[in-house]
């Protein structure tokens, strides 16, 4: 008896610190002090509750989902069990199964005014959704927005002081005058938004799924991981890196858009040196580059005010044209997300995924946007409840049975803006410092030089940006929960 009771205070205690680490937003720490008092009490739905908010803090919705429900199993009365759930649910975008649970939070405390809120703002979401699956037109008979847009007959107004374009040529001069624009605030003209969106599109839905880059001997090349709408980030990388050139080239990987509220700058730059030049940079696709993420993390809401719903739909047009993947030299694969629930996936197979779609919630190119490595060998289940988890035994095979060197990837906060895992078989690199203003984190980069292709690995911290704070344009319940 006196072992049980020193194992309940003890659990207490890992509890207490978690709080603490919680509170110095060291999330993963937490998880893990969390942990240390699960093991010693696990019939306390607190523990599970708080283990899933930290979870929740790191995007790691399915680990948080699992948690909520363990909480709830523990004390079926525990309020924050569903709470924390639907919050989680919410955060994939299921906003069904988080009505439930917000429903049932509501029954539990019909007087807290916070529940109501969260219910009236979750009824709300799930009636629009209702909505638009039921004016939805079959994607079979449904003309592409772009197809639809002549842009060279919207007239500029005389007034207008902003960069122009001039012809159908996009100079670097235009490319240095919008950022100029931008870094003040100022938006560019639709006229000329919608002429780099459909120029890049035209260039996008061209390539293969993987591209292959070749970098010649001498000559170096620059991956970027996620930028998520840090658009005064992206320009200090330019800053400490160069602009983009045929001589300067980069690799963006994925997930450009949402959470920080600068996304339509960061894209339309993105875009229009793509346009400027197609081999001074490469697009990837991320799991954010999609419909459902928009809707919920900021972009959509973002361009709507910005520009107009026009842009929402074409947006997503051109992101279903984005590549998934890029093998460098054939040597380096880089793709946002990771490998595979099988062995034997040959680059050819990628090559040749009909990527022209919203991702599917399963299959290759569900899993090269979504997944994660592990440090336990095999597979597991993805914490963030879409894709999978993956070892270093599958990194090692994947190479060997495509004779390449090393995996890049991006996809998760790293506190140094990079981690080297799987035996240095593969590197995360993310490029958004002090991600959503709140992480601490420092960004990076990575220069490869030919022929060795050896990572040179380059950090940043972040830079001031004007007082717009992350996720302004985002869904109005999942900004309760930033």
């Amino acid at each position: 008896m006196a072992t049980e009771e020193h194992s309940v205070a003890k659990a207490e205690e890992f509890k207490v610190l978690a709080n603490e680490a919680f509170k110095d937003r060291k999330f993963s720490h937490a998880i893990d002090l969390y942990t240390q008092a699960i093991e010693l009490n696990s019939q306390s739905a607190v523990y599970f509750a708080n283990r899933a908010f930290a979870h929740l803090r790191l995007e790691e919705y399915g680990s948080a989902i699992l948690d909520a429900t363990k909480a709830i199993e523990v004390d079926p009365k525990y309020s924050k069990g569903y709470y924390r759930r639907g919050a989680a649910h919410l955060g994939l975008g299921k906003f069904k199964e988080a009505l439930k649970d917000f429903q049932q939070v509501k029954k539990m405390c019909p007087n807290d005014p916070d529940a109501t809120k969260k219910l009236k703002e979750c009824e709300k979401a799930v009636m629009k959704l209702k909505f638009e699956e039921a004016i939805a037109v079959p994607g079979s008979v449904k003309r592409p927005i772009a197809e639809s847009i002549d842009f060279r007959s919207i007239d500029v107004e005389p007034q207008y002081s902003g960069a122009r374009i001039e012809g159908d040529v996009i100079t670097l001069d235009f490319v240095k005058k919008m950022m100029d624009d931008f870094k003040k605030q100022q938006c560019l003209h639709k006229r000329y938004a919608f002429q780099i969106v459909l120029q890049t599109k035209e260039m996008l839905q061209a390539l293969p799924s993987l591209v292959d880059i070749t970098v010649p001997n001498g000559k170096h090349f620059t991956v970027c991981g996620d930028v998520h709408g840090q658009f005064y980030d992206l320009m200090n990388i330019f800053e400490l890196n160069g602009l983009p050139s045929e001589e300067n080239p980069y690799l963006f990987n994925g997930d450009f858009v949402d959470r920080g509220s600068f996304s339509l700058e960061v894209i339309l730059t993105l875009f229009a040196f793509k346009c400027m030049s197609p081999s001074a940079i490469y697009l990837a696709r991320g799991n954010h580059e999609s419909k459902s993420m928009n809707k919920i993390y900021g972009f959509e809401g973002e361009v709507r005010s910005k520009l107009n719903e026009t842009f929402v739909e074409l947006f997503a047009e051109v992101f279903c044209c984005l590549p998934l993947a890029h093998v460098i030299n054939e040597k380096v694969f880089v793709v946002h997300g990771g490998l595979f629930s099988v062995d034997g996936v040959k680059l050819s197979e990628i090559r040749s995924i009909n990527r022209f779609c919203e991702p599917p919630e399963e299959g290759l190119m569900c899993e090269l946007l979504w997944s994660d490595p592990q440090p336990l060998p095999g597979r597991g289940p993805s914490k963030r409840g879409v894709g999978l988890s993956f070892g270093a035994d599958v990194t090692k095979r994947f190479l060997k049975g495509n004779n390449l060197d090393l995996v890049v990837r991006s996809h998760e906060v790293k506190d140094e803006g990079y981690e080297i895992e799987h035996d240095g078989k593969l590197i995360t690199v993310f490029s958004a410092p002090n991600y959503c203003d709140q992480m601490g984190n420092k960004g990076a980069f990575i220069r490869f030089e030919a022929p060795d292709l050896k990572p040179n690995i380059i950090t940043f911290a972040s830079v001031p940006h004007p007082d717009v704070k992350p996720m302004a344009y985002a869904n109005n319940f999942l900004r309760m929960f930033s």
